[in-house]
């Protein structure tokens, strides 16, 4: 297991909530500095694309497949929108929480006009969920696209955002996508870290990036500009679609170890799969991500049933 780090208290956080933000980055951490987020926001990214068809199990057709791994799975919090908490949250109470509070579908191209993903909740309504109901809501998280034309509002929406969340003690996280007509290579090593830079200046806890690639090739050194560029913001790398588990989780330690992250956010590499197979998954995910395990020890969870 990774050494447990400090936990820098940004200065946007008052005194009567430092606690609960040191608790709330302890938590979503599970102590180690480095996040596990299981992401379960693809229902209006996505539409039903991700949820219905060849070769995803028919469980995650029913909403409720996110929650059921989501409680008997290892992971550091569980993303998805505010009214999916509110309609089951309630039958899993000890789930760790972070509300995504932006989505847009992708019935809209790029090509027909620029990414616009505007707050669809505000964080004081997230606090009120948190407050009422005693849920262990950790944090919030928000999608930028850099590049676009509307990237001005987002950028507004996400400073807001993260110093609200700050002032009451949740942790943040900011999806940073370059997209757009002005964006040439959404994967560009170089953009990425742009984009992670620019995750710093608003202040967030972690930016979560898409791994950066050169043509087709995908090298976990490519990630170490975008790292440097973050400072003490945690770079996090989506888990894109449907891939081989081992191939996956060599890519991750990699990212980690070479890249210099600290963890990652997968949705579709997870609940496509059966129940059992989910979890299985999720903790090999997590035993890289927060035991420091090899590859072939997190490869033991999927296929010997270690969960």
């Amino acid at each position: 297991m990774p050494p447990a780090p400090d936990i820098r208290i940004p200065l946007d956080v008052p005194s009567e909530e430092q606690e609960r933000y040191r608790e709330n980055y302890s938590a979503i951490t599970h102590g180690t500095g480095r996040l596990m987020l299981f992401a379960g926001d693809q229902k209006v990214e996505h539409l039903n694309d991700d949820f219905f068809g060849e070769g995803i199990h028919p469980e995650d057709a029913d909403p409720e497949h996110l929650f059921r791994i989501a409680s008997r799975a290892r992971i550091g919090v569980f993303a998805t929108q505010l009214g999916m908490i509110a309609r089951y949250g309630g039958d899993y109470r000890d789930v760790p929480y972070l509300v995504k509070l932006n989505s847009k579908t992708n019935l809209v191209g790029t090509s027909q006009r620029d990414p616009l993903s505007s707050e669809l909740h505000l964080v004081r309504q997230v606090v009120d969920l948190r407050d009422r109901t005693g849920l262990s809501i950790l944090g919030v998280g928000y999608t930028v696209y850099l590049g676009s034309e509307y990237e001005a509002m987002m950028l507004y929406q996400a400073a807001q955002i993260v110093n609200n969340a700050h002032q009451n003690g949740l942790i943040t996280v900011l999806w940073m996508y370059p997209r757009g007509k002005a964006v040439k290579d959404e994967r560009d090593p170089h953009l990425i870290a742009g984009a992670a830079g620019v995750a710093a200046t608003l202040g967030t806890d972690f930016a979560k990036v898409n791994p950066p690639k050169v043509g087709k090739s995908v090298d976990a050194a490519l990630l170490r500009e975008a790292v440097a560029a973050a400072g003490r913001t945690g770079v996090v790398c989506a888990g894109g679609s449907h891939a081989d588990m081992q191939e996956f989780l060599q890519q991750l330690h990699d990212q980690i170890h070479i890249g210099g992250t600290v963890g990652n956010a997968t949705g579709r590499n997870i609940h496509q799969r059966s129940l059992d197979e989910a979890v299985r998954f999720c903790n090999a995910i997590s035993a890289i991500t927060l035991d420091d395990a090899s590859v072939e020890e997190a490869n033991e969870i999927c296929t010997g049933g270690r969960c």
